[in-house]
């Protein structure tokens, strides 16, 4: 609501106050799995104060033709690049003959850079996850295009289980989202959320070399624990 202080200072914060939350939940060796970019430092938080190890899953949104601020999908880095489009948000535009096909290219060429930045010569398959409890963590939920992308392709993986950690998201998304993965944890789900940015006081851009700093923090912390 207008004149309320906003519920987070910054990612960092609300990833603390995300692994308060999820400390009750029983997990078995679990991976925190962050949406890059502003996922990351929220995921970074969870995966230090769960012992967890960190890793990315890179999700590139699919803008509406006309309006690249309005997802209607999304594409994620795994094996076989997974491109979730929403039938609903499509519905509400006009899509061209070959928009689709030729958005998917242009995103897959991001995520490459992507993953040369974030990860070198390495490839999608070190990051196999198949059996293993996930932690899916974004710095909030919008429209919900681009974790549902993240769940297809987890599930796709065949990982054990998969929670998702967000800070906020849209109430009914919450729910609708719920019924996809085994539980969410979110810490405000208004009835109506404008703008993500909203609810943190701080919400400069994450850079890519943040991520890398923070992936290279994660693995030396992970090595010290186990």
């Amino acid at each position: 609501m207008p004149g309320l202080a906003p519920a987070f200072s910054d990612r960092e914060d609300a990833g603390r106050q995300l692994a308060e939350a999820m400390q009750s939940v029983q997990l078995q060796d679990p991976v925190v799995v962050a949406l890059p970019r502003g996922g990351v430092p929220v995921a970074f938080e969870i995966a230090q104060r769960l012992g967890a190890p960190l890793d990315l899953l890179i999700v590139r949104k699919i803008g509406a033709p006309g309006h690249p601020e309005y997802g209607i999908g999304a594409v994620v880095d795994c094996k076989e690049p997974h491109v979730v489009v929403s039938e609903e948000a499509a519905r509400h535009f006009r899509i061209p003959p070959g928009y689709l096909a030729t958005e998917r290219e242009h995103q897959l060429a991001e995520i490459e850079r992507r993953h040369r930045i974030y990860f070198g010569e390495d490839e999608p398959q070190d990051h196999d996850h198949a059996g293993r409890d996930i932690i899916l963590v974004d710095d909030g939920i919008a429209n919900g295009s681009s974790i549902r992308a993240g769940i297809h392709a987890l599930k796709e993986m065949g990982v054990g289980s998969i929670w998702i950690a967000v800070p906020v998201a849209p109430r009914d998304l919450v729910e609708s989202l719920r019924e996809e993965v085994n539980d969410i944890v979110c810490l405000s789900a208004p009835q109506h959320l404008e703008a993500v940015s909203a609810h943190y006081a701080d919400f400069t851009e994450t850079t890519d070399q943040d991520v890398v700093r923070l992936l290279k923090e994660a693995r030396r912390l992970n090595r010290m624990i186990h």
